[in-house]
């Protein structure tokens, strides 16, 4: 069994050419690029019990060689994943079963009967690969540069296969985040964590790619550092995975649900006060503004307009033909995988960090709800649109960590919390100000409320 790291970068024919070229990858290239045709037919049994478990089996030609493969999902966030992956080498193009042994069989799938296995799509394309010596001071980094190209078959249906693929050799997952951002920085690269296999069971079953990400197991022990790094984690993740699938089938609630990841990963970053000093976010919290003052005005324009909604994809298109997109993903990554936030902040900052969650979030949740004042916004519903950066911290704080508070009727205040928050962005006119003020009104007099913010 090999571990396999790797990011995957999805890219137009362009930017495969520009990389092929690239002055970065070739100072470092120290095998040049070899060209290889890869066949690969995909299995499961016609009630895709082998997706459902989370693995992928294939069988490859690689010239004269074929290659049976299965893999592991593993952990994949932001485009960056780890799987565990096995390889048999065989005499011909024939799926031997009695390979998949409790070694490496999940569990789940131990009364298959594997004679049900059958083919279920094809990715071809052919693979420029190249090794890349990426030296990081003394650490030797290897890293294995592939320029994909080609399709995933489906039936009748098909996608183009056209990405980069940066798989570590040797050293820190780090050096692939950093590779990855340096070439972003001048291409446009799209982080994205679907897999080939994922891209054909999506062209059979377009419900098939599961959007949603399991949420972080957190306590009321958790530190807040760890609690903070799992849910910035789990929304950078959840937009990527957004991201593609609004860029495949241009489904209108995606784009809001790709926006409002965003709002809340811009609110989590703008909640920790000394724990997170703002000069170690600045960059992150910029690029995070320019998107959200783009995206915003035209996801609010398309909840009334239909020409707004017709003009998105392509407008996200455009985003994603620049720079943007991609390299703000990748230095959140690195960010998070180095716990920059850490690095230079006090002893009392340290001090906020290595708090138990329970205890930290009851303190904020107080703090800010108070500030927030909504009594003053039923008098004066006009002025609510100026806490939105409030509501919205406390809103991402009770969304994901609301489970290790004891407060009673927490679940309802959340809630009607929500409608405020949804009624501080809406177009101002006589009904919505009145909605405002009514809705102020149910929230201060909510017994979670008054037990949240006392």
């Amino acid at each position: 069994m090999n571990k396999e790291t790797e990011i995957k970068l999805r890219a137009s024919r362009e930017t495969l050419e520009a990389l092929r070229n690239h002055p970065l990858l070739k100072k470092r290239n120290k095998s040049g690029w070899e060209r290889r045709e890869l066949f690969n037919q995909y299995y499961d049994t016609p009630e895709r019990d082998l997706a459902r478990a989370r693995v992928a089996l294939r069988l490859r030609r690689d010239g004269d060689q074929f290659i049976q493969t299965l893999k592991t999902r593993g952990q994949s966030v932001a485009g960056l994943s780890e799987r565990n992956e096995w390889d048999w080498y065989l005499t011909k193009a024939k799926l031997d079963p009695k390979k998949l042994t409790d070694d490496c069989w999940p569990a789940s799938l131990a009364e298959l009967d594997k004679k049900q296995l059958g083919p279920i799509f094809t990715t071809d394309f052919h693979r420029d690969r190249a090794e890349i010596a990426w030296g990081r001071g003394k650490a030797k980094v290897v890293i294995e540069a592939a320029l994909d190209l080609g399709k995933v078959i489906a039936g009748k249906q098909e996608e183009e296969i056209c990405e980069l693929e940066l798989e570590l050799r040797q050293g820190e997952p780090d050096a692939l985040l950093e590779l990855a951002a340096e070439l972003a920085a001048e291409l446009p690269l799209m982080p994205c964590d679907i897999s080939k296999a994922e891209r054909g069971y999506r062209l059979h079953d377009a419900d098939s790619y599961h959007l949603g990400l399991p949420l972080p197991e957190l306590t009321a022990e958790t530190s807040l550092d760890d609690a903070f790094a799992a849910l910035a984690w789990h929304l950078l993740g959840a937009s990527q995975r957004l991201a593609e699938q609004y860029r495949f089938n241009g489904h209108w609630k995606l784009l809001a649900d790709w926006v409002r990841q965003l709002a809340d990963l811009r609110a989590l970053l703008g909640s920790l006060g000394q724990a997170a000093p703002r000069a170690s976010s600045h960059d992150l919290r910029e690029a995070l503004d320019a998107l959200l003052a783009d995206w915003r005005p035209r996801l609010l324009a398309g909840e009334h307009d239909e020409a707004a909604r017709h003009a998105a994809p392509q407008q996200f298109a455009d985003e994603l033909a620049g720079t943007r997109w991609g390299l703000f993903s990748l230095k959140a990554s690195r960010w998070l995988l180095g716990r920059a936030w850490t690095v230079e902040r006090n002893a009392r900052g340290t001090r906020q960090g290595q708090a138990a969650l329970g205890n930290w979030l009851q303190r904020f949740l107080a703090e800010e709800g108070q500030a927030l004042k909504p009594e003053l916004y039923k008098r004066q519903p006009e002025d609510l649109a100026e806490q939105l950066p409030r509501l919205e911290r406390l809103l991402v704080w009770l969304r994901l960590a609301r489970q290790v508070l004891e407060t009673l009727e927490v679940d309802r205040a959340y809630g009607e919390l929500a409608k405020l928050a949804e009624l501080a962005t809406a177009p101002l006119d006589a009904e919505v100000l009145a909605a405002r003020s009514e809705q102020a009104q149910t929230l201060i007099s909510l017994r979670g409320w008054k037990a949240l913010t006392r």
